[in-house]
């Protein structure tokens, strides 16, 4: 990240499935390589999910100059798009849509400690 460069924070929310929960929690024990691979190309870094009952929270920063852009590419990519074969079906939308078709739904940052 060069100098300077503002960093985007990102926060999503889903619903695990409480029967694939095991299988959800089983398959991040081990990412596979180039599913983080493709992130870091795409300038997505400090990538967490959390757990809390059958809530997922995901928070990155993107650090890129097209968030858009750079998130089409990791959707193009297919050894992602075989992951996501695996990990979408442990998954539920529990918000309103937001993003239409996504299953991860945004969260609005109301506060930010720097």
């Amino acid at each position: 990240m060069s100098a300077g460069r503002r960093v985007e924070r990102h926060a999503l929310v889903v619903g695990v499935r409480p029967e694939r929960r095991e299988e959800y929690l089983e398959l991040h024990r081990d990412v596979w390589p180039q599913v983080e691979q493709t992130l870091r190309e795409a300038n997505v870094t400090n990538y967490s999910i959390f757990i809390v009952g059958d809530t997922l929270f995901a928070y990155y920063e993107y650090v890129g100059e097209d968030h858009a852009a750079d998130m089409a590419r990791i959707a193009e990519d297919p050894v992602t798009r075989e992951w996501w074969t695996h990990t979408d079906p442990c998954q539920v939308r529990i918000v309103e849509e937001r993003d239409p078709g996504a299953l991860w739904q945004p969260l609005d940052e109301i506060w930010h400690l720097p």
